[in-house]
């Protein structure tokens, strides 16, 4: 890696961790306050909502609605730091992120959290009731196939109000163009089958997962 990359590896953990100690109020979001290039941001949500996913330059300038110029600006600077990879395809160039890079998953969870459904979740926390947990699967993040249909894409624990949560879903599944399996469980019904470690809550907290609400400690344990 060279001095520029490193550079901007550092400084792009710096950011991370310099908006620990920024204010936050609630509503705002979050991603763009610690990551200081809008298009950046963009590119990055794009990539990691879409993982594996091989972009042509323009489709990426398409669907981040930026300048061409701005988008390969970012990109370099991306690929100088070992984020994404470019390949050529007769004359047509196109880009991937790269899952070798250290932060891979932290970043996935980071969009995960901030973009699409977690983000939603968050922006419209007031709205769903009372929630105490809320989670993402690793494996709907990473965007890979359930194992079996009963494999659950997201649980909610808490009083939730139905109808704004099934709204959020049904937006997701447009996204996505996926069906979406989620289950919904107050605090009461979650204790006690976890406490009978019911077989259907265990195979649920016991996958990979992305809390998007609540302390992962106390949904496993």
């Amino acid at each position: 890696m060279d001095r520029d990359a490193a550079y901007w590896n550092n400084s792009f953990l710096l950011t991370i961790l310099l908006s620990c100690y920024l204010p936050w109020e609630e509503g705002t979001m979050i991603l763009e306050d610690i990551i200081i290039s809008r298009v950046r941001v963009k590119i990055l949500t794009l990539f990691l909502s879409h993982p594996g996913t091989i972009f042509h330059v323009r489709d990426i300038v398409r669907k981040v609605s930026e300048e061409i110029n701005a988008v390969r600006r970012e990109l370099a600077h991306m690929e100088k730091a070992g984020m994404v990879a470019k390949e050529q395809r007769a004359n047509r160039l196109f880009y991937s992120f790269r899952k070798e890079y250290p932060l891979y998953f932290e970043l996935l969870e980071l969009i995960g959290k901030t973009s699409g459904l977690g983000g939603d979740i968050l922006k419209y926390r007031a709205k769903l009731g009372k929630v105490k947990y809320a989670m993402i699967s690793g494996r709907y993040l990473r965007g890979l196939m359930k194992i079996t249909q009963t494999d659950v894409d997201v649980l909610v624990v808490g009083t939730v109000v139905l109808p704004e949560l099934s709204q959020i879903i049904k937006a997701e599944e447009a996204r996505r163009q996926r069906e979406i399996n989620y289950t919904v469980m107050t605090e009461e019904e979650f204790a006690f089958r976890k406490n009978r470690r019911d077989p259907f809550v265990l195979s649920v907290i016991s996958g990979s997962r992305v809390m998007i609400i609540g302390d992962e400690e106390e949904l496993v344990n």
